[in-house]
């Protein structure tokens, strides 16, 4: 809309003749023509007219800025009436808060002072002392007081005692005691290739011991076609030994040569 409106202040299509003259006489000047007066009045208005019109241009522009300028600065003024407005409402929320703080802190105030004066008044209260009858008859209510207690007293505590002692070691004997194992893998080799290994597991297995327990077994080869027996037991430290068990398979000397032991773990 703006360029229409400065194309309706033009005059240039409305003034064309003075100008075909203004042109016409600018170009006889140019080759040598002597000019009227009239054509010098012409292009004295010509140059006059473009005068008036840069003028005018400039107006139209300058209040163009202007109008530019207050809008912008119309704008400017609502944001920081805007920006005033969420202000003063920040204040009034703050002040509000506030407000309410002081008044709990008032009611804490309160609420705590009648407890730190009834604390003082029970520290100063004074230790009621035990009241003692003062007895002014014979010397025979004077025996009745013992003040270093009877031996009924002593012989009731050391049975009470007694008791409590008899039960703690009931309940201790109930309780089952930890039985100390160990895992042992043993290595049984025979005198050669020609020795039957099942005659020499079955001879193995048949110690039977108190805290002896036989495991899985397996031939494990040596060399030279020979295979070794290891065999897994479990036994009681308290009951069996390892120098026992090597003794009791070493009886058979048939089929063992000698016994190793190749593992032993606490379980």
């Amino acid at each position: 809309m703006s360029g229409l409106q400065g194309l309706g202040q033009e005059n240039i299509w409305f003034d064309k003749s003075r100008y075909d003259e203004a042109e016409r006489h600018f170009y006889e000047g140019m080759n040598g023509i002597p000019q009227t007066p009239q054509a010098k009045t012409a292009l004295q208005g010509s140059k006059r007219h473009a005068r008036t019109q840069k003028q005018r241009e400039r107006k139209t522009s300058q209040n163009a800025s202007k109008s530019e300028d207050q809008s912008e600065l119309v704008s400017r003024l609502k944001s920081l009436e805007l920006d005033n407005k969420n202000l003063h409402k920040v204040v009034d929320d703050l002040r509000a808060v506030l407000s309410k703080l002081e008044s709990r802190m008032a009611v804490l105030e309160k609420s705590q002072a009648p407890a730190a004066k009834t604390v003082t008044v029970t520290k100063a209260a004074p230790v009621q002392k035990p009241k003692v009858e003062e007895h002014n008859g014979a010397d025979d209510d004077d025996d009745d007081i013992d003040l270093f207690g009877s031996d009924e007293e002593d012989e009731e505590a050391e049975r009470i005692k007694a008791e409590r002692v008899k039960e703690y070691a009931q309940r201790k004997s109930k309780k089952p005691a930890l039985i100390a194992k160990s895992s042992i893998l043993l290595d049984v080799k025979p005198w050669d290739d020609e020795t039957v290994m099942s005659k020499l597991e079955e001879c193995v297995r048949s110690i039977q011991m108190d805290g002896l327990l036989w495991g899985a077994s397996k031939l494990v080869p040596v060399g030279y076609g020979i295979k070794k027996l290891q065999i897994n037991c479990v036994v009681e430290d308290d009951k069996v030994g390892t120098d026992i068990l090597e003794e009791e398979i070493t009886k058979f000397e048939d089929y063992v040569q000698s016994v190793d032991i190749a593992a032993f773990n606490k379980i």
